[in-house]
């Protein structure tokens, strides 16, 4: 199951106390605008969203979400992202460097055989301990928000600026 089922499979459990037809989000929304007025920088159907932390995979996914992506899967090892990859086509995938586990640095390389696109996401604040043939792959520093996210995707796939 990967965590975007399961955080699903929570919320649906978890009673809603705001009374119906209240939208107890509106103004948190409305500061959650993207900084370019609301309009959407992607075309991406799929993303792949490789992180360890669960809090931290749905913040980006929700300001993936901003960016006009469509679907967001999330996974928290490279075992559930393999099987991701074999299972659907992804326009793009946000990798976190260091999974607790190991490192997601041959998946990348998977990646790159396969012609998947993708960004780390990282708390190291560059890629000069990454190894060599991995570089110049554009980095998306921990924390992050959404102008920086912005930034990183128009790193990502520059035609889109």
């Amino acid at each position: 199951m990967v965590h975007s089922e399961m955080v699903a499979e929570f919320t649906d459990s978890v009673p809603c106390g705001a009374p119906e037809g209240i939208d107890v989000g509106e103004t948190a929304g409305a500061l959650r605008l993207p900084p370019d007025g609301g309009r959407a920088i992607m075309s991406a159907i799929r993303v792949l969203v490789l992180e360890d932390s669960l809090i931290i995979a749905m913040e980006a996914e929700d300001i993936l979400r901003l960016a006009g992506v469509e679907n967001i899967d999330i996974v928290g090892s490279v075992e559930q992202a393999r099987a991701a990859i074999t299972a659907e086509t992804y326009d793009f995938a946000l990798l976190d460097v260091n999974l607790g586990e190991g490192m997601s640095f041959g998946f990348a390389r998977h990646l790159l055989d396969l012609g998947i696109p993708f960004g780390f996401v990282s708390g190291y604040s560059d890629t000069g301990d990454f190894p060599q043939d991995l570089q110049h792959i554009p980095l998306l520093v921990k924390p992050f928000d959404e102008t920086a996210m912005r930034q990183f995707l128009l790193r990502l796939f520059p035609a889109v600026a």
